[in-house]
């Protein structure tokens, strides 16, 4: 991939966690953090629902040729979210109860499907 369509997909990835965000804070959840990195690992978005706390990948496909948005969150990604969730989680005084959700946009239009409890901390 050459320079220019890394510098497209980035700003597609960026504008596909933006429409992300503010669908899940219009569904009633508190946007805590994005883009929390660690060498081992990204959370999107981490964010509250209630009293659970909510890692949240978010998967944009311009079409499902390679098997949509939802399969591309296979157990390599998994265990980074996973790993850069428990470092989240290192900070905090006491761990909440904790879910990882999975927001899909696939194809042009980009309709968001959210899959709640997407994969467990395994």
């Amino acid at each position: 991939m050459n320079a220019p369509s890394r510098v497209r997909a980035r700003l597609r990835g960026e504008a596909a966690e933006e429409l992300a965000a503010r669908f899940l804070a219009a569904q009633g959840l508190a946007i805590l953090a994005r883009n929390y990195r660690t060498r081992l690992g990204e959370v999107d978005i981490v964010a509250r629902e209630g009293a659970v706390l909510v890692f949240l990948e978010v998967r944009l496909r311009s079409w499902a040729a390679w098997g949509g948005a939802a399969a591309s969150v296979d157990a390599r990604k998994q265990r980074r979210i996973v790993a850069a969730a428990r470092h989240y989680l290192s900070r905090l005084r006491a761990e909440p109860p904790c879910r990882f959700d999975v927001l899909t946009l696939d194809g042009p239009a980009g309709s968001p499907a959210w899959i709640r409890g997407a994969f467990e901390a395994a």
